[in-house]
């Protein structure tokens, strides 16, 4: 490419008020004047043209050249060019200097097809001629541009491009840009050092994607360590055969002799029952056979024995190393620095998302089990159907918003409607069944267990078997991004904010009213708190009630981000009960931690294998079993009634 593209950038300072004023040049002539070189283009040819239409700074150029790049500019037989707007029979054609509509007849026409060469180079002009386009959406065209295939001549143009951008987040990208494009093609060595320590402190993907191509490396071997920028000199004895194999590909060595090749030549040399005076009777070993070989080499019948011996010393003749491209060995030392700046930044911040990660799954957890810890604390009853609750929630969402189609309001009526619904089946369910089955576990557990399965059968009777949206209200859309690394979507954020509302509101139910006075009375003691007036059979529906309720809530909050299913209950079961286990039952803060750490031990599990979830799963239960063997009241224990029970 012609040494014009390095220059086109010392122009564009004043392109956009050369594009504001009429030279009085139609765009027209100047076609003409090259009208060869637009209708049969070349690499070379064509960068004469390129350089009269930049140096006019008409209007029209940035539209021309798109629509030559676009094979949509057509030639009459008089050799008059137009752009092509629609095709067929009858020709769409603008006039390039006026813009006046026409029509003509397809076969008087002839279109101009550049090649991909030429159009490479045409987009390279196109590029730098729209960094300062008037037009934002052209000039971010530009900058994508020059993000998927950036090469030296934009640098230029980029940098004198930077003081006239109006748009702040358009220049501090194109600013982003100019620092990629100097760390690699920036003239002076002190230029592109500079760029690239700026980078030190980016962990985006393409700072770190400029860094690994400075420091691209290229495999080299030779008798005697060369001169040059040497990255780093290779250890052969690694991995030998591998090594050796580049000296036979280089023509250095001979092939390796395999047991095949060798055997072969002493079947084909025996001699009166012998092979080079050794007899056949006695090479029945490798070690005999390859001794009878190298004297059938000595003598010149057989090529070279090629042994590991001898593998081994024509390594040690050779120096295998790698060599930079970059030559200038500052240069790649600065990347070197930068780029282990960014990968320890790049750590810090996976961490910090990981954290993130595990804080939104605890959460949740959190959200699923805590109406679990009130009903299992308080009334020792395991129940199973305590993941249909959630479901239950999660589907009252689902028809509100059949109803309600602005899923903000929607979603504000279908929380505390998901927790009347599911706090009356729980109390149903309580009254009917659990009241007669207080201090045996095992038939309430296969109880509950029914009812979950009986629930299960009639939502999808009710709903069907496929999945059904719960969509969330347009301002949840999206993520919280805080840089390439680091980000958390709103919805999470959202359900971590709904997790702390509903912590704080059960502490206050709890700490600050009569009827959480009365729950604490019968959980840590039954008996007095019947003899003071309490009754517990009412605490007890009312708990459950309540357990229930807050699960409604839980689903329609789980439900935002999940599958809404019959099944999906059963999701969430599992570690509902692992949470309650480990916190300590029937205790709000031990709730908290037992999600807490199970949020992030799974989530710690899951990066370590991420091939493998069901395995991450499995990893946590075991840890879980092997936690409750040592601490089996939780990590907050309860006193009274649970603690002696």
């Amino acid at each position: 490419m012609r040494p014009i593209f390095f220059t086109i950038g010392l122009i564009f300072g004043t392109l956009h008020s050369a594009q504001a004023q009429d030279t009085g040049t139609p765009f027209q002539d100047i076609l003409q004047t090259h009208a060869g070189e637009v209708a049969k283009p070349s690499r070379r040819s064509v960068s004469v043209v390129l350089d009269d239409l930049i140096a006019a700074g008409l209007p029209q150029t940035t539209e021309f050249l798109e629509e030559w790049s676009a094979r949509n500019v057509w030639q009459d037989i008089d050799g008059t060019f137009f752009i092509v707007t629609s095709e067929g029979d009858q020709l769409g054609l603008r006039d390039v200097d006026s813009g006046a509509e026409s029509r003509g007849d397809k076969r008087d026409f002839t279109q101009i097809r550049p090649n991909g060469g030429v159009r490479r180079v045409i987009g390279t002009a196109l590029v730098q001629f729209q960094l300062s386009d008037p037009d934002l959406a052209r000039r971010e065209t530009a900058l994508v541009s020059i993000a998927r295939k950036p090469e030296a001549a934009q640098l230029a143009p980029l940098l004198a491009s930077i003081d006239g951008e109006q748009d702040a987040g358009l220049k501090a990208r194109k600013v982003q840009l100019a620092n990629f494009l100097s760390a690699r093609f920036a003239d002076a060595p002190e230029d592109r050092i500079a760029a690239i320590e700026s980078l030190s402190k980016d962990t985006s993907v393409e700072a770190r994607s400029v860094l690994n191509q400075i420091l691209t490396v290229k495999s080299g071997l030779a008798k005697d360590l060369p001169e040059g920028n040497i990255a780093r000199v290779l250890d052969p004895t690694v991995a030998p055969d591998a090594f050796y194999q580049q000296l036979i590909d280089a023509d250095l060595a001979p092939i390796r002799t395999p047991p095949t090749v060798v055997r072969a030549a002493l079947e084909a040399n025996i001699v009166e029952g012998r092979v080079a005076d050794i007899p056949v009777a006695q090479l029945d070993t490798d070690e005999a056979r390859n001794r009878a070989y190298a004297r059938l080499a000595e003598a010149g019948t057989v090529p070279q024995l090629v042994t590991n011996v001898y593998r081994d010393a024509a390594l040690s003749e050779h120096v295998f190393y790698e060599i930079y491209n970059e030559e200038n060995a500052e240069i790649t030392a600065a990347a070197e620095a930068a780029l282990k700046s960014v990968e320890a930044r790049v750590g810090w911040a996976q961490t910090a998302d990981l954290a993130l990660d595990g804080l939104s799954l605890a959460s949740i957890y959190f959200l699923a089990a805590i109406g679990l810890a009130i009903t299992f604390g308080v009334m020792g009853v395991i129940n199973m159907a305590h993941g249909e609750f959630i479901m239950m929630g999660a589907y009252t969402g689902y028809v509100v918003q059949l109803f309600i189609p602005d899923y903000t309001v929607s979603i504000i009526v279908a929380l505390p409607l998901a927790f009347a619904i599911t706090f009356g089946a729980g109390v149903t369910m309580e009254r009917l069944v659990i009241r007669h089955l207080y201090h045996r576990p095992l038939e309430t557990l296969l109880a509950t267990f029914g009812i979950s399965i009986a629930l299960q059968q009639l939502a999808k009777n009710i709903f069907g078997t496929q999945a059904r949206p719960l969509t969330s209200p347009d301002w949840l859309d999206g993520a919280l991004v805080f840089s390439d690394v680091i980000q958390i979507s709103y919805i999470r954020i959202a359900i971590f904010v709904l997790a702390l509302l509903f912590l704080g509101l059960i502490l206050f139910v709890l700490k600050r009213t009569r009827l959480g006075l009365e729950v604490r009375a019968v959980t840590q003691n039954p008996g007095m708190a019947a003899s003071m007036g309490i009754n517990p059979d009412r605490i007890n529906m009312l708990t459950f009630g309540l357990g229930s309720g807050i699960a409604g809530i839980a689903g329609v909050a789980i439900g935002l981000y999940a599958k809404v299913t019959s099944e999906m209950g059963a999701d969430y079961i599992v570690q509902s009960f692992m949470t309650v286990v480990v916190g300590g039952v029937g205790n709000v803060w031990g709730t908290l931690a037992g999600a807490s750490m199970i949020g992030f031990l799974q989530k710690g599990i899951e990066w370590l294998n991420p091939s493998n979830t069901l395995a991450a799963q499995t990893y946590m239960i075991l840890f879980i079993i092997l936690f409750i063997q040592f601490r089996p009241k939780g990590i907050v224990a309860l006193k009274g009634r649970a603690a002696a029970d």
